[in-house]
């Protein structure tokens, strides 16, 4: 809260321009001001929504604040609790909340940034153990991108999804772009690739100059759809241009029908680069994503289910390939007594310090796992009254981490959309985000050929009916529980 001794930096007269009135949030770096008379009394906020709309209105930045309408200020009385302010807060949906006086004379502004702190999508969740590795690290002065955590975390990670070899890279981009490389991807190639997902998993195709031809998704997992694959695969042998590899994506958390499309792709000749960036410590019938096809990557980035705060794991049975990505990843230098290089690398090793914090966070995977998996399910308990709620599916058999909770509205049951739960569920400080939208929709691959998996674009519908709730592994039940009662709120009053 913003008591009276700061609240006449925020005070302004009808008589500020608009382009003051900019400066002057710019310079306290708050989100709102409070607009008086001559007499001091509070006459209404004014943020900088306020001054774009009177922009766009077709006002000028020297005109003043006296084009604003008038608009009588949601206020409280000094002195109140923060936990009254927040009630009036989310009564009427507002995010700052003036406190006046017997005169009308705002003399503090309760903030809801200050009493309800966001609540994040997907946040980093640290333990002690990551402490350790660190401290060995630096203990060791082993800073750069090699050393006994890179080498450690490589094994434990094999270990950990058994598999044969592992090797740490800058991030799951670059695992995938390594894996391409090693397949020989190249120009004039194509490659086919999980329409819904992050545009990392397709970026690495344009890197070597390929073509991606995506795929759609199916409804039973919402990732890759087999029926759709090989319609593309039977198009591709008919124009006689073979794909020279495919990447499928475990979409947040979920595998996909991966021993479907490994029959389809074993059949035409074609490897398989799996996408499991979402999907670390997540079983397909008892195996873990990842460990299916030619190569399989991870990410570690700062929302994953573990992160060391930025980096990426390749993984597969072919030693003679492992050892070669972890050359091409440290410039492809050979072993000369000086710098020698006979073909382009890249520099894509990650460095001891960050192993260190992944293998503190690996120890904790199994648990990091079971609490997201317990959000997904508190929020679809708790929330199993609202009808035109979907979520996505695990199959009998599968076991997803549920990186994060995925859900989409059924627009035969409702007409509310995920924008507007989006936008409603800010007021209350909580982060919610859409689903992926689909890579053939994206301008980068405007052109690229993409393969329905029935007459509906399955996946085009997830991203425009579906949104991702707060799934972190840190957070509170008290925490799950308000997001529910918002949802319940917003869904109920739509």
């Amino acid at each position: 809260m913003k008591s009276s001794g700061c609240i006449d930096q925020i005070l302004v007269s009808s008589q500020y321009t608009l382009k003051e009135v900019f400066r002057l949030l710019d310079k306290t770096g708050d989100s709102v001001l409070l607009l008086v008379d001559n007499n001091g009394i509070l006459q209404r906020t004014v943020t900088d929504g306020d001054i774009r709309r009177l922009l766009l209105a077709g006002f000028d930045l020297n005109d003043t604040l006296t084009q604003l309408p008038e608009k009588n200020p949601i206020t409280v009385e000094a002195g109140i609790s923060d936990s009254d302010a927040l009630t009036v807060m989310n009564k009427y949906e507002v995010s700052q909340l003036p406190a006046i006086d017997g005169n009308g004379r705002p003399v503090a502004l309760y903030l809801r940034s200050d009493i309800q702190p966001r609540i994040l999508l997907s946040i980093p969740h640290m333990g002690e153990l990551e402490k350790k590795y660190v401290e060995d690290a630096f203990q060791s002065n082993w800073i750069a991108p090699q050393g006994p955590n890179v080498d450690g975390f490589e094994q434990e990670i094999a270990e950990y999804v058994k598999t044969g070899h592992a090797a740490a890279v800058s991030s799951g981009t670059a695992a995938i772009h390594l894996a391409l490389r090693l397949l020989n991807v190249g120009v004039g190639d194509t490659v086919f690739c999980s329409s819904f997902t992050f545009v990392a998993s397709a970026s690495p195709i344009l890197y070597q100059g390929a073509q991606p031809v995506f795929i759609d998704s199916e409804p039973d997992t919402w990732n890759m759809s087999p029926q759709a694959l090989e319609r593309a695969f039977q198009a591709s042998i008919a124009t006689g241009q073979k794909p020279k590899a495919v990447i499928v994506v475990h979409l947040y958390g979920q595998s996909a029908k991966i021993s479907e499309i490994m029959t389809i792709c074993d059949c035409y000749n074609v490897p398989v680069i799996e996408d499991a960036a979402e999907s670390l410590g997540g079983l397909y019938k008892g195996r873990h994503t990842g460990t299916f096809g030619k190569f399989g990557i991870f990410s570690f980035n700062g929302n994953k289910i573990i992160t060391t705060s930025g980096g990426g794991m390749l993984i597969s049975e072919d030693r003679a390939s492992i050892e070669r990505a972890r050359y091409l990843a440290t410039q492809a230098r050979m072993s000369e007594p000086h710098y020698e290089h006979t073909e382009l690398g890249y520099n894509y090793r990650m460095s001891n310090v960050l192993a260190g914090i992944g293998r503190g966070q690996l120890a904790v995977l199994d648990e990091r796992v079971s609490a997201r998996r317990k959000i997904f399910a508190h929020y679809k308990q708790s929330l199993s009254d609202i009808d035109c709620l979907e979520w996505m599916p695990e199959p009998a058999g599968d076991y997803s981490n549920r990186w994060l909770t995925a859900v989409r509205l059924n627009h035969e049951k409702t007409d509310i959309r995920p924008s507007d739960i989006i936008a409603k569920l800010s007021y209350f400080n909580i982060e919610a985000r859409h689903l992926w939208k689909p890579m053939h929709l994206q301008p980068l691959f405007s052109g690229a050929p993409y393969f329905y998996h029935s007459d509906v674009d399955f996946c085009k519908c997830l991203f425009e009916t579906g949104f991702c709730l707060p799934s972190g592994s840190s957070m509170r039940e008290d925490e799950i529980g308000f997001v529910v009662r918002k949802i319940k709120d917003i869904i109920g009053s739509w």
